[in-house]
């Protein structure tokens, strides 16, 4: 019971969590970190020479296949970014710019027997033969570990055990490694904007390039430092709404710091593609769950500054507030 606690007072204090699980190891994530680094280092090339790219599907929202750059915008948090002193101010410029980023949606456990605006069908590259492979192993990995602190974080606040996981089951969870172009980029750009996840927890493995800063629930920005062979959960919108703001989503973003450029100087040396890669899983809720603040913690004030709403209209009202789903 002390490591369940431990867990929930992290996620209430700082909004992420750094954990070892003996089930993932360090050959599994950098086995997801090659295949990227390879497949959008070939996207953007023919995308910046302005060629057909078979794997951009954005008449489902984007929710598979890829999404280059300058798509995505992260939500105006301006008000929030006044209230900021000093260092712990982010560099995302206000209002935000669209992200200098690409992202790969590959769904990931059981699914429904039906397509929906959460559920678009599976997408793979016609070029990478061992991407089925490599995605499900590590992204069933991950959601593994999401499983897993879901059961720690319920009874860590008083929660039935399964009172996370059963609203997790057959979900449109997502591995969605990231893609940073530190070849074409240099320091100051904004790869993602000072944002919040729309989800419920996310779990990205150790990334080969700095570059990833957290907000703390008091405010303080710290970068983020993954010991090897650990992986870093964050608090999602959708946990925030169940726990009725006793735990918040926590806001990050990724920025081309002076610390990457180290490492760009570094990785040129050594004759490694520039990419910067996320091997980054979003779980989710199920759509059909209504997210609403649960048991002891759904109070009145809870219950007002948190109205009761299907995941499914929740998803899509984020989706289209950060550009990725039509108004």
């Amino acid at each position: 019971m002390k490591t369940v606690r431990k867990s929930s007072k992290a996620f209430e204090e700082t909004g992420c969590l750094i954990i070892r699980d003996p089930r993932v190891n360090q050959a599994d994530n950098d086995e997801v970190l090659n295949m990227m680094e390879k497949f959008f280092d070939s996207r953007g090339k023919k995308f910046y020479n302005k060629e057909q790219i078979d794997d951009i599907f954005p008449q489902y929202q984007y929710q598979v296949g890829a999404t280059p750059e300058f798509v995505e915008k992260a939500r105006n948090h301006c008000g929030l970014v006044e209230k900021m002193t000093g260092d712990d101010k982010p560099m995302t410029e206000c209002p935000p710019p669209l992200d200098a980023k690409w992202r790969y949606f590959w769904q990931i456990g059981e699914r429904p027997q039906y397509e929906s605006l959460l559920h678009p069908p599976q997408h793979t590259p016609a070029d990478f033969p061992e991407w089925a492979d490599v995605m499900n192993k590590w992204g069933n990995l991950l959601l593994d570990c999401c499983v897993t602190v879901a059961k720690m974080l319920a009874l860590g606040l008083e929660f039935e055990e399964d009172t996370f996981t059963e609203k997790m089951k057959l979900a449109a969870h997502l591995l969605a490694p990231t893609g940073s172009d530190l070849a074409k980029y240099d320091k100051g750009t904004i790869f993602a904007g000072f944002h919040y996840d729309l989800n419920f927890l996310t779990i990205h493995g150790k990334s080969r390039f700095p570059g990833l800063f957290v907000w703390l629930k008091n405010g303080t920005k710290i970068p983020v430092v993954v010991p090897d062979g650990c992986l870093l959960l964050q608090a999602g919108k959708q946990l925030e709404i169940l726990t009725g703001g006793f735990i918040k989503a926590g806001f990050h973003e990724v920025i081309y710091s002076e610390k990457t450029k180290l490492a760009v100087e570094k990785a040129k040396a050594e004759g490694r593609i520039l990419w910067r890669i996320s091997s980054t899983l979003f779980s989710q809720i199920r759509g059909d769950v209504t997210l609403e603040p649960l048991g002891r913690l759904a109070t009145e004030e809870a219950k007002k500054d948190y109205p009761a709403i299907l995941t499914q209209e929740q998803v899509m009202n984020e989706l289209k507030a950060i550009n990725l789903a039509s108004k």
